[in-house]
C-alpha cells in the first residue's frame, strides 16, 4: 500500500513483515480469535470489511482537499494520528474494564493520557484535513492483564518504528519537530511496558525502523479497525 498519500518508501521497505514479527507473544492474535467466540456476524463483518474492501484504506488515506506540497505531509500525519488513535482507545478501553491494579494500571493510566494528548494534538495540527475517527473492536485484548500486557508491548514497539520509519519522508520541519517529540514519547512507553512485561527495555543498539506498508499490513492482520459505517453491533466497549 506504498500509494497511501506519498511515493514509496524505497528499496529498503520491510515489505515481509507480517503480524508474528510484532506480535510475537500471540497477544493480538488471541484478540483477533477472541472475536469468532459467539458473535459470528460481528467476527464475519470484521473479516470482511478491513483491507479487501478499502476501510483500511480509507483510515490512512489523506483527505482528496490536500493539495500542494502538503500532500505528503499531510498523509503521514492522518497516518501517525490513525496509531495513536489506536492506542489511546486501547488504553481507554482498558480502563473501562477495570482489569488492571498496582503497576500496571498506573502505566496504562498514564500512557492512555498521553495517547489521547498525541491524539488532540494530531487533530489540532491537521485540522479539516484529519481523518475520520475510526471505530475499534478489541476482542479479548483489553479483558485482562495478560492480554493487555503483551498486546501493549506489541502496540508500543509497533508505534516507535512506525515513527521511525516516517521521519525521514516528512518535508515540514514544524511536523518533523513534533514527530520527533512525539517519537522519543513512544519509545518511553515501549521500554515502561517492556520491563513490566519482564523483557529488556532495550532489544538492542540499535532499533530498526519499518516501512508504512509493514505497518498497515500489521494493523490489518489485527482485525482492530472496524469500518466506520457498519451498523454491526460492537462490543462491550469500542473506543
Amino acid at each position: 500500500m506504498s500509494g497511501l498519500g506519498g511515493a514509496p518508501d524505497g528499496p529498503n521497505d520491510v515489505l515481509g513483515m507480517r503480524l508474528g514479527d510484532i506480535d510475537r507473544d500471540g497477544a493480538i492474535a488471541e484478540a483477533v480469535a477472541g472475536l469468532h467466540d459467539g458473535d459470528t456476524s460481528r467476527a464475519g463483518f470484521l473479516r470482511g470489511a478491513l483491507l479487501g474492501s478499502g476501510a483500511l484504506l480509507a483510515a490512512f488515506a489523506a483527505p482528496a482537499s490536500a493539495a500542494g506540497g502538503k500532500v505528503r505531509d499531510i498523509s503521514i500525519l492522518n497516518f501517525a494520528l490513525t496509531l495513536e488513535e489506536l492506542q489511546a482507545a486501547f488504553y481507554t478501553e482498558v480502563e473501562r474494564n477495570k482489569v488492571l491494579d498496582g503497576a500496571l494500571k498506573k502505566q496504562a493510566d498514564t500512557v492512555g493520557a498521553v495517547e489521547r494528548a498525541h491524539v488532540r494534538a494530531f487533530r489540532s495540527a491537521l485540522g479539516r484535513a484529519a481523518i475520520r475517527r475510526p471505530h475499534f473492536a478489541f476482542g479479548g485484548a483489553t479483558e485482562g492483564a495478560d492480554a493487555f500486557r503483551k498486546t501493549a508491548v506489541a502496540f508500543e514497539d509497533l508505534a516507535v518504528a512506525a515513527y521511525k520509519g516516517q521521519a525521514p519522508r516528512i518535508s515540514s520541519r514544524a511536523y518533523l519537530a513534533s514527530a520527533l517529540a512525539i517519537h522519543s514519547v513512544e519509545a518511553r512507553h515501549a521500554a515502561w511496558i517492556r520491563r513490566l512485561a519482564g523483557k529488556s527495555p532495550v532489544a538492542g543498539p540499535f532499533d530498526e525502523p519499518l516501512s508504512r506498508p509493514a505497518v498497515e499490513r500489521i494493523v490489518a492482520q489485527t482485525h482492530f479497525i472496524m469500518s466506520t459505517t457498519s451498523q454491526s453491533k460492537g462490543p462491550k466497549f469500542t473506543g
